[in-house]
């Protein structure tokens, strides 16, 4: 059962799996939340009911992903308590007030106002309607903030005392607005963003692709293009920035990202485009790398001086591996992004944006992009961080319950069996619901009291339709 690994090493597989898909689910409800706001917006504004259709589509999607990713959440959250009861035992004075914060201040504002985005049509006025979907928007970005701040203090810890081995908080500004945070808060904003435009695009391209040239799939098309040709290149610059204070404050994790083994005082630098690194030999293998471009991109000259790995102790070295090629996938997706953008805005000035099949199949096939780039950059700030659970203070080993690897082996084989199928399930069902894309509706019934009263409690049952309908392929106006 346990395949000869420890209770540590279980341990971090089964958080590493049940934070894998429960982050993919948030970033949908971060990034959907606020195109549907920006949709109702623009239907008030306009009185055009193609974006009123719109919102009426993706507001199903955003309800699966909402619900998922709640119920992922809470698992998530148990395992602090079974997994990891030191780290709550030592560092629990600041993660845990964190956490109670994205609470009080996100969770109720999404749930108090979640019923009315869900079932308040026709049921209260267009304004209150939009002041709901803009206030469950500012929970979603209000949940992110809080969760970045207390990961970004176990990144780069901040405003604190130890006492008798606990961590003591100290100064609260200092520990919310720790040095990572602002880098990280936008990164990760960012991303969620993307995640969604690419949703939106690659469902739009699904249908440019089946024949569709309705307002509805053009619309939902030219939007999220425009989206991502502001995002993705506004990556890049976060990013930018991001790695520069990686250098600074966690150089470690920033030589195992690059490969980078010796530090080099004499010359730049490479920036190493292949290579496996070998944690044991020390040293990147096959590599093949650009003269001092690792130089000019961590330090903004070409001979600047960057750490290697031999400057750390053997036992403070992240694994080089891992990270280096979670790393490069991550940016190989960002580069693939903006190629998509460019190829949209150039088609879209020669009139050809729904026309041009090659461009649509692009959109398609990179619509799960947003997915992958986002986990293997989780990844690759995770995985960088080790083997410290707070950097530099608490090792990863010191903040393991009192388990054995049989028990964590027996509820990782049950997370990944009903994480298979209940999500199996939900995944399923909103790929059916993006398969039947948007139609035209011209009135929507107003739901019933128990409904609406339910509706923060239950966000699945507002898609009271079948996605299986025999005439979905009916020919729209």
């Amino acid at each position: 059962m346990t395949l000869g690994l420890t209770a540590l090493e279980l341990a971090r597989i089964q958080f590493a799996f049940t934070v894998s898909f429960h982050i993919i689910f948030p970033a949908i409800s971060i990034g959907l939340a606020s195109f549907l706001a920006v949709l109702e917006w623009r239907w008030l504004k306009t009185k055009d009911p193609i974006y009123k259709d719109l919102f009426k589509f993706w507001v199903k999607i955003f309800a699966v992903a909402f619900g998922m990713g709640v119920v992922s959440g809470v698992v998530m959250s148990y395992q602090f308590g079974t997994n990891w009861s030191e780290f709550s035992r030592i560092a629990g004075s600041i993660t845990g007030p964190l956490l109670a914060y994205e609470v009080l201040s996100a969770f109720f504002l999404e749930a108090g106002f979640l019923g009315i985005m869900l079932f308040g049509w026709g049921r209260v006025g267009p304004r209150a309607h939009f002041f709901a979907t803009a206030m469950v928007a500012l929970g979603t970005c209000i949940s992110m903030f809080w969760i970045l701040s207390s990961n970004s203090w176990m990144q780069t810890p901040q405003g604190f005392s130890i006492e008798n081995g606990i961590i003591i908080p100290e100064d609260w500004f200092a520990i919310v607005f720790n040095p990572s945070f602002p880098y990280r808060l936008a990164h990760m904003a960012a991303a969620a963003f993307l995640v969604s435009a690419l949703l939106v695009a690659s469902t739009a391209a699904w249908h440019l692709l089946k024949g569709r040239r309705d307002e509805l799939v053009k619309k939902s098309f030219s939007m999220a293009m425009w989206m991502i040709l502001i995002l993705a290149p506004l990556q890049v610059v976060i990013g930018d920035n991001h790695g520069l204070n990686t250098l600074k404050h966690q150089p470690a994790k920033l030589a195992a990202i690059e490969g980078h083994w010796e530090t080099n005082h004499n010359e730049g630098m490479p920036l190493y485009l292949f290579g496996i690194p070998d944690m044991d030999a020390e040293e990147t293998k096959y590599a093949i790398g650009i003269p001092n471009l690792g130089s000019l991109i961590m330090t903004h000259t070409l001979h600047g001086e960057v750490k290697g790995l031999k400057d750390f102790a053997p036992e403070d070295r992240p694994n080089s591996l891992v990270v280096f090629w979670s790393f490069r996938i991550m940016v190989g997706l960002g580069m693939l992004m903006i190629l998509l953008a460019a190829m949209a805005l150039f088609l879209r000035k020669g009139g050809k944006l729904y026309e041009n099949k090659w461009l649509h199949r692009f959109a398609l096939v990179m619509g799960p992009s947003g997915f992958i780039a986002l986990l293997a950059g989780w990844f690759t700030t995770e995985v960088g961080r080790q083997p410290w659970v707070v950097y530099g203070v608490m090792r990863t080993k010191d903040a393991l319950s009192p388990v054995s690897a049989e028990q964590v082996g027996f509820t990782l084989i049950l997370f990944v069996v009903v994480y298979c199928i209940v999500f199996g399930i939900g995944i399923y069902y909103m790929l059916k619901l993006m398969h039947k894309g948007p139609e035209f509706i011209y009135s929507m019934p107003p739901h019933s009291e128990e409904a609406v009263i339910q509706a923060s409690k239950r966000p699945l049952s507002s898609i009271d339709e079948s996605i299986d309908d025999q005439n979905q392929e009916k020919e729209h106006d």
